[in-house]
């Protein structure tokens, strides 16, 4: 018997069944075998390949003790980030860097941009490899939410787009299609199912027609750089858009069925923190913002970016990390149930910046605060179930309605009586033109209510598994019928629109719900 093969004999054998128990195991198998620890990469490496072999039984427990970074499945998907090649940005904004050969306010020494680099930025080679390094980590790679990076998505060629989704859409089904529709088609079934896709795009590009291509490419989710709510700093920064722009477009989408997702960066030249937390209050308090997500990158300089030479001539500084900290606190402590905050810092080298926060864990720092201090955060992912689930915690339904871009939103949840654990949400929204009773570009949308989002955190479960996670509870399927219900009774209308990954048609035939003009409908 081979050392290796004795390693994982003895693992099996063992079967640990939490933490404390693998490390125990682990001490035992350095002792026997007479080296140093197995780290859990090389443990998990060797059971995979014993287990491809047909030499030991599915163990999942023990694949789940040895997960590497539980994080990236623990919010009920798996994430691939991809990044466009290269081109031309419309945009001039004095902190956005422009490294030569790369997506414009990208830097060839982040992480999805050398993935893009290895792979020559071919859409299919980069989700393949993603895949690959997820599966061997011991992540779940059923459901795959689709994250495309590389600047303003609305200002590529569409022919470019449509083949990079395309392209995408075909490493998932692990076979190539004659076009994007088949490729969409052979998603509804694949191993590797896309349930949503996100771009980032800028909001004076967003119109009719581009919804209408958007949606044709099967997107989901919209990241707007909107950046500021003030004209005077969008100006001073030379965005190139008004205020105006941001809330026209976050209208138009949230009609179509989107989730927004806006990019708000603290510390831009004209800003101060008491301006800064005040732009965050009208965030949430002005009916004609209210984004779903959030992702805050506060300012830093790079050499790459005009704003470089303010910094050298003394025109502009950055916070403090101690002051940006304060802020930030402050920002997390002030959203709303409904909202979710992905990110709070680029993931820029720290090497690359010039001037302004390095700390690339700053969020974990100011979360740690808040919980020992025992102060409570309502957003979305700092109350996410995670890892915590109890099957014998009751659950309560929660609803809040609030008005967003002259409609009506809905915000169903699932969570424990003091919603400090969330397991389900459902968005749903009475659109503007159906409230003023006009009619619409999209006519499948006319009269409709419609469901933007329906989401079940914790463990990304697998299709076929049933296992002691939030998934496959029906958890769901439960907050769908309340909104059917609520679409009926409350706002007297007969029909019901999802904006449906691609990935998750399957899931509303069930319910039925039926394929029309790309959103999956119901009539009532």
């Amino acid at each position: 018997m081979t050392k290796d093969e004795e390693i994982v004999k003895k693992l099996i054998k063992e079967n640990p069944r939490n933490y404390k128990e693998l490390s125990a195991v682990k001490r035992i198998i350095g002792k026997t075998c007479q080296s140093s620890l197995p780290s859990n990469r090389h443990l998990l490496e060797l059971y995979h390949n014993y287990l491809k072999k047909e030499k030991i039984k599915k163990n999942e427990q023990l694949e789940y003790l040895l997960r590497i970074r539980k994080i990236r499945s623990l919010s009920g998907i798996a994430v691939i980030t991809i990044a466009t090649k290269p081109f031309s940005c419309p945009g001039k904004c004095l902190y956005c860097p422009n490294q030569k050969k790369m997506p414009k306010s990208y830097l060839k020494n982040e992480p999805a941009i050398m993935r893009a680099l290895r792979n020559n930025f071919d859409p299919y080679r980069q989700v393949e490899e993603r895949i690959i390094s997820l599966e061997k980590n011991g992540h779940p790679v059923d459901k795959i939410e689709l994250i495309i990076i590389g600047g303003t998505w609305s200002y590529l060629p569409y022919q470019y787009r449509a083949w990079f989704i395309k392209r995408a859409f075909d490493a998932c089904n692990q076979k190539p299609a004659s076009s994007l529709l088949e490729s969409q088609k052979l998603n509804e079934k694949a191993k590797h199912r896309i349930i949503g896709i996100t771009v980032e795009t800028r909001p004076d590009f967003i119109t009719e027609k581009e919804i209408i291509k958007l949606r044709k490419l099967g997107i989901t989710r919209v990241e707007l750089g909107v950046q500021s709510v003030y004209d005077e700093i969008l100006k001073l920064n030379q965005r190139g858009h008004n205020v105006e722009a941001s809330i026209k477009a976050t209208k138009l989408l949230k009609d179509a069925g989107f989730k927004v997702c806006y990019h708000i960066m603290p510390n831009l030249p004209g800003a101060t923190p008491e301006k800064d937390l005040k732009m965050f209050k009208i965030l949430f308090e002005k009916q004609e913002f209210k984004p779903d997500l959030l992702k805050i990158y506060p300012t830093v300089v790079l050499k790459e970016a005009p704003l470089y030479q303010w910094q050298k001539k003394g025109i502009y500084k950055t916070y403090s990390d101690k002051n940006l900290k304060d802020l930030l606190k402050k920002i997390i402590l002030s959203l709303p149930y409904y909202c979710r905050l992905q990110r709070m810092i680029r993931d820029i080298p720290a090497p690359s910046i010039t001037t302004g926060s390095k700390i690339s864990n700053l969020r974990e720092i100011i979360e740690k605060e808040i919980k020992k201090e025992k102060l409570k955060s309502r957003e979305i992912r700092f109350r996410e179930v995670k890892e915590n689930y109890n099957p014998l915690e009751k659950i309560y339904l929660f609803r809040q309605d609030y008005p967003a871009s002259e409609g009506k939103e809905i915000f169903l949840s699932f969570e424990n009586r003091r919603r400090t654990k969330l397991y389900s949400l459902l968005r749903l929204r009475i659109p503007s033109y159906v409230l003023e009773k006009k009619r619409f570009f999209i006519r499948a949308l006319e009269n409709s209510a419609l469901i933007r989002e329906v989401h079940t955190y914790g463990q990304l479960v697998p299709l076929s598994k049933q296992k002691l996670a939030p998934q496959h509870r029906g958890l769901g399927k439960k907050l769908i019928k309340e909104t059917e219900k609520i679409t009926k009774k409350e706002f007297g209308l007969k029909k019901i629109a999802v904006i449906s990954g691609v990935g998750v048609r399957a899931y509303y035939r069930k319910l039925g719900y039926r394929l029309e003009e790309t959103y999956m409908i119901k009539k009532l």
